[in-house]
Parts: structure tokens; C-alpha cells; sequence
């Protein structure tokens, strides 16, 4: 029996649905292949994978890679250096940016125009890679924690994301009823805005911890000691290893000598990368929610 509430759709939009589909379709196509790709060559037998066997199946599967994974030292310590620099990092992010925020979104704030635009400043024109290295060797942090999350540690879009956010949601009557009842500011931030804040708070959250996961960049600048190499470090230096190994190879045109090793180390490189996005995996779920309305109603509105 028929619906009788259902819309009756005319043949042009018959035509874009159908359109839509297949674009869906592809766009699904698109991604899902090189991860379905990455996850069968992590799961194949390391020789298959190096003789390029593996397409979007696993070849002889084992969990060989993954047992030198967890058996690794440097990648285990890379693993946990990276949760420790994500954490950490984020947390001193997401509160740099909304004690930023707040008060830019305040139009009783003095000298609000000016200061914004020299946070606009520095979204343009930078010091650059040598003057900041000089700046951070100056300060004594290479090679420590804090060169890979102070000079990242706000980011002024994210900033902006945030104040666009207590303009448009958190209406001034509010502030003006709190402030008339004998609240400072500090009262006003921490128990009114904070609680109202938790979508931005959660987008900041992913854009922070996203961005410090796969950071390797200022690890490679800023870091001498391997011991204190982030995952995507250690990731990058057994990718490099492979393909050396590859064309020491191709170069001799011998494989009896490492070919076993080559061949683990390729498998590896999967490996790894998958156990690098599982945290990521995981949080996303959690914070989807949030991180859908939040980023629209910072970004859309006004």
C-alpha cells in the first residue's frame, strides 16, 4: 500500500538523486579503496607485499607485522610519545584558544578591532622556519616537548571558529543578567559560557589532536634524541628505510641477502600506519555529534 504522505518527486529530481547516487557511489569508491588497500597489505604475508601480490584482499594472511609492531621498541615509544605530545598539547591548545576567544566576542571588550587584526596578522605573514628555530634554540626548548607545542599552540582559524561561536550562540542579554547579579567575568566565562560551549569545545578537541597525531614536521626540526621521536617520526624513518632498502636492491640487483628484511620492512610500513589511526578512529565517534553542530554554528551563522 502506498504512503499517502510520501512526496511525489518530478523527473528533474528524479535525474539529480540518481546523479547524487553515483557521485556517493564513487566518492565511497574513492575512499575506501587505498584503506581497504593499506589494511590487506598490514594483514599479507610480507613477501606478498613486497612482490606487490596484494590488491584489495590479504595474500597469506598473518599478523606477523603486527607482532613486530608491539614488539618494537622505538615504535612503541613513538606511540607513546605521541599520545603524551597529543594530550598535553591539546589540552594547553583548547585553553590558549577559547580564553582567546571569549574575550574577542565581547563588544564591551576595549581595543577589539585593533587586537584582532593582529591576530589576522600573523594568519598571513609568519617569521618564518629559520627565525623561529633561532627562536626556539634561544628559549632552550630543542629537544624538548614544549618545541613541538608552543609555537603550534594556538591557531588563530580555530581562534576565530571559537569567537564566531559565542557571537552567534550565547546571546549578551545573558552576560548583561549575570553582570547585573554580581558576576565578574571569570564567573561569567567558567559557568556560563564553558558549559554552553561543549560543541566548539569538542571541534577544537578534534582539529588540535588531529593536527599534534600526525605531526612529524617540527619533531624532525626540533628533536636530536630518537628516544623522544613521535609515532609519525618513527613511521617516516621506516618508510625511508624501505626505500633505500628498495633501491640498494634494484641498484645491486641482488635479493637473496635482504630480501626477508626488505620485505618485513615494507609489510611494516602498513603496519603501522594503521595502528597510527586507530586513536583517531576511536575519538571521532565519541565527539561526531558535537563536532557536526559545532562547526556549523561557528562558521555558518552571521
Amino acid at each position: 500500500m502506498k504512503d499517502k504522505n510520501a512526496i511525489k518527486l518530478s523527473r528533474q529530481d528524479r535525474i539529480f538523486h540518481i546523479f547524487n547516487d553515483i557521485f556517493l557511489l564513487l566518492a565511497i569508491i574513492i575512499v575506501a579503496v587505498p584503506l581497504l588497500n593499506v589494511l590487506s597489505q598490514s594483514f599479507s604475508d610480507p613477501s606478498d607485499v613486497l612482490n606487490g601480490r596484494v590488491m584489495l584482499l590479504p595474500v597469506n594472511p598473518t599478523i606477523e607485522s603486527y607482532t613486530y609492531v608491539f614488539h618494537n621498541d622505538s615504535i612503541m615509544s613513538g606511540y607513546l610519545n605521541s599520545i603524551i605530545y597529543t594530550v598535553s598539547g591539546t589540552v594547553i591548545s583548547v585553553i590558549l584558544t577559547l580564553i582567546a576567544a571569549y574575550p574577542l566576542s565581547r563588544k564591551d571588550l576595549v581595543g577589539r578591532g585593533p587586537i584582532m587584526w593582529l591576530f589576522l596578522f600573523t594568519m598571513i605573514f609568519s617569521g618564518g622556519m629559520i627565525p623561529t628555530y633561532l627562536l626556539v634554540r634561544d628559549l632552550h626548548m630543542l629537544d624538548t616537548i614544549w618545541a613541538l607545542i608552543i609555537p603550534n599552540a594556538l591557531s588563530v582559524y580555530n581562534m576565530i571558529i571559537a569567537r564566531t561561536f559565542f557571537i552567534n550562540t550565547i546571546p549578551s542579554e545573558l552576560y548583561e543578567a549575570a553582570e547585573i547579579d554580581g558576576a565578574s567575568d571569570l564567573t561569567v566565562f567558567f559557568h556560563i559560557a564553558l558549559p554552553l560551549s561543549k560543541s566548539i569545545i569538542a571541534v577544537q578537541v578534534l582539529f588540535y589532536a588531529v593536527g599534534l597525531w600526525n605531526m612529524y614536521f617540527d619533531a624532525l626540526i626540533y628533536l636530536n634524541d630518537s628516544a623522544k621521536y613521535p609515532l609519525q617520526m618513527v613511521l617516516r624513518n621506516i618508510m625511508t628505510s624501505a626505500q633505500v632498502q628498495s633501491q640498494m636492491v634494484e641498484a645491486t640487483g641482488s635479493v637473496s641477502n635482504t630480501s626477508e628484511m626488505l620485505a618485513l620492512t615494507e609489510s611494516l610500513k602498513y603496519a603501522t600506519i594503521v595502528c597510527a589511526s586507530v586513536p583517531v578512529l576511536l575519538l571521532y565517534p565519541f565527539i561526531q555529534k558535537h563536532f557536526s553542530r559545532g562547526i556549523m554554528i561557528g562558521t555558518v551563522k552571521g
